[in-house]
């Protein structure tokens, strides 16, 4: 099923993840080079409409494409949305795969990459509640499409960059689960 490109709860979708960007990704810092490319209007937004894996594909497929031939002072990156597939981890950590194999068709890798998030991530060795799991964690299944050059531009200005994913652990255990809760990163969508 194909909704129209202007669709309320497309905006809805990008609404939330914004939200989610604005108080978790930069309000905490768990990304210091995320700030940047929002403020100058660089993210583009994508609401997939797939209901299946082959679908998500293709629209993964077409998000990449458009990566690669836009202007990055225009469009940086990419966050592809998948509200209605893969809402269970396993699966989409499964997908992930499929993913990067089309990275790979495109001969895109070493070029563009794919981060992921998800509502349910989860790393391994930890327990579901574990407020770690948040520095993955979007409102929806998330394909964050990536510039390499862009990568490769912020983490040789970022002093240890190496050290981002340790400090944000901390950051999140500090905060603890009442303070990840008040931050309302929601799903208005539903699954």
């Amino acid at each position: 099923m194909r909704l129209p490109s202007d669709d309320p709860r497309h905006a809805t979708v990008q609404a939330d993840l914004r939200h989610w960007l604005e108080q978790a990704v930069i309000g905490l810092n768990l990304c210091p080079f995320a700030k940047g490319v929002h403020v100058k209007g660089q993210i583009h937004w994508a609401v997939s409409d797939a209901r299946d894996t082959d679908a998500l594909r293709e629209d993964l497929r077409a998000e990449l494409l458009a990566l690669a031939e836009s202007d990055a002072e225009q469009r940086d990156t990419t966050v592809l949305a998948a509200p209605w597939c893969l809402d269970d981890f396993l699966d989409f950590n499964d997908f992930l795969d499929e993913a990067d194999a089309v990275l790979e068709e495109l001969e895109l890798d070493g070029t563009l990459q794919i981060a992921n998030f998800h509502p349910h991530y989860q790393f391994a060795g930890t327990v579901d509640d574990d407020v770690s799991n948040n520095t993955n964690r979007a409102p929806y299944p998330v394909l964050h499409l990536l510039r390499e050059s862009s990568i490769d531009r912020a983490v040789a200005a970022y002093p240890e960059a190496e050290m981002i994913y340790e400090r944000n652990i901390q950051a999140l255990e500090r905060l603890g689960a009442a303070g990840w809760a008040a931050l309302n990163i929601r799903r208005s969508v539903g699954e």
